[in-house]
């Protein structure tokens, strides 16, 4: 046991730890199917774009523009896909990469020897881990955001180079094309507060390259929003109307085309912070309480502190929100216990639970234990031995799943068409609920029942 604490504590170690870690995940984004709702949607939309080749307009579905999201994410996977084909590892691959990427480049602000220390802080925070193999825009988000704020404290620093302003400009115009303004939002406030508390203001102002940056950030998003709005109208308003204002300020809101209002309770955004970060919560409450004196003397740390509990405090109000919304507060937080790690008692045991949580889940996953969990949120495993050649249906509604995994052939019916083929003897297959199962009629049902014995018909119920 001794062996293994001071082999985990051990510098020499932390380069294996991160890379296994990394491949951990991996086979994570290998073994998981695509999960209904979220990921399987934006994995459809990034394979319709590749499909239609049409990179401009995102789509739910051949004749439905999806309007929610701006393309950041959808054309990194549309181009994974294309470079490697469609298996979920390469849908997820963007994102794992980007954490490697950004785990990595955080090895820029190490103390002591240990350049990969704070990579395995962020690899060791569940909701970052999480992300790092999920298709959403939310990793690409909060890339965007760091590399603003992260630029933004290089470019202050005496003898900076000038490229570290242009790239502030740059992680903006990113930011537009990964969420929209919300990057805006949670970027610049926080460095507003620090450049307030910090008596930093002014020198903030000169060092920025103002015109060249927005120039830069423009021209980076700009086209995308013009070219969108031109092939789809009506996209600007509900975009940043809606999704923008409407989804977070109101919670009755009843425009949402691609969801729903998430009813939340108060506050929640501050319960999905604790959970979503266990133990680390527990240390950084610690570390908050215990080295405040110096935090506010300290220009980083309290740069990173702001960093870190501006999104939360952001959304505090909000009731339709989810615990992704917390991503963007990871990168600070990984480098704010890293900032103080030398101080921290029991290192071993937030290591041990930080490191113990993906290799529970790698020896749940290998067991089949969790299988029948994510078996019933996709598709994948009901349609994968279908005659691409035999139609199939699905009953009143689809998912998200089943269009990726039959390729977009899947095709919604009711129950009247439904039974005109079964009158007409045709072959196809079915895909039903288990609950439009038991609301059809009972002659439906019946004929239903029959053709399937005659093998004209496939039923697939959910």
């Amino acid at each position: 046991m001794k062996r293994i604490e001071s082999f985990i504590l051990s510098e020499s170690s932390h380069p294996l730890i991160f890379w296994v870690m990394v491949l951990i995940r991996g086979i994570f984004n290998y073994s998981l199917p695509l999960m209904d709702k979220t990921e399987a949607r934006y994995a459809e939309i990034a394979r319709i774009m590749l499909e239609t080749q049409n990179w401009i307009v995102l789509h739910v579905d051949y004749d439905i523009p999806f309007w929610a999201k701006p393309p950041l994410s959808s054309w990194a996977s549309a181009l994974s896909i294309s470079i490697f084909g469609d298996h979920e590892f390469f849908i997820r691959l963007p994102y794992l990469l980007l954490a490697v990427v950004i785990g990595l480049f955080l090895s820029r602000y190490k103390k002591g020897t240990s350049r990969y220390l704070p990579g395995i802080f962020l690899l060791c925070l569940p909701e970052f881990y999480l992300h790092s193999g999920v298709v959403s825009t939310d990793m690409f988000l909060s890339f965007s955001i760091a590399l603003m704020m992260l630029s933004f404290w290089e470019a202050l620093k005496e003898e900076s180079k000038p490229f570290w302003g242009y790239l502030f400009f740059i992680g903006l115009g990113l930011g537009l094309l990964a969420k929209g303004p919300i990057v805006a939002i949670l970027s610049l406030p926080p460095i507003a507060i620090w450049c307030v508390i910090s008596k930093n203001v002014k020198k903030a102002f000169k060092t920025a390259p103002w015109v060249l940056g927005v120039i830069l950030s423009l021209t980076i998003s700009l086209p995308w929003y013009y070219l969108v709005e031109l092939r789809s109208p009506g996209f600007i308003n509900y975009f940043i109307v809606g999704e923008h204002f409407e989804r977070f300020f109101n919670s009755e809101w009843q425009g949402d085309k691609y969801g729903f209002a998430k009813q939340q309770p108060f506050g929640i955004i501050w319960i999905f912070f604790i959970v979503f970060i266990l133990p680390w919560s527990i240390l950084l409450i610690r570390l908050i309480n215990k080295k405040w004196s110096i935090i506010k003397k300290d220009s980083w740390a309290l740069f990173l502190l702001v960093w870190m509990l501006w999104t939360p405090f952001f959304f505090t109000t909000s009731k339709s929100l989810i615990h992704p919304y917390i991503l963007p507060s990871m990168i600070p937080l990984a480098l704010f216990i890293n900032y103080f790690w030398e101080t921290v008692k029991n290192k071993r045991i937030y290591l041990y639970c930080g490191l113990g949580i993906p290799l529970t889940l790698l020896i749940v996953l290998l067991s089949g234990v969790a299988k029948p969990i994510y078996i019933n949120n996709t598709d994948k495993y009901i349609l994968k031995n279908i005659n691409p050649k035999v139609p199939i249906y699905s009953l009143d509604q689809k998912s998200y799943s089943s269009q990726f995994y039959t390729n977009g052939l899947i095709k919604i019916i009711d129950q009247k068409k439904l039974e005109n083929l079964i009158t007409k003897g045709s072959k196809f297959y079915i895909r039903i609920t288990n609950n439009r199962w038991k609301n059809l009629s009972p002659g439906l049902r019946s004929g239903l029942e029959l053709v399937n014995k005659n093998k004209k018909v496939g039923v697939y119920q959910l």
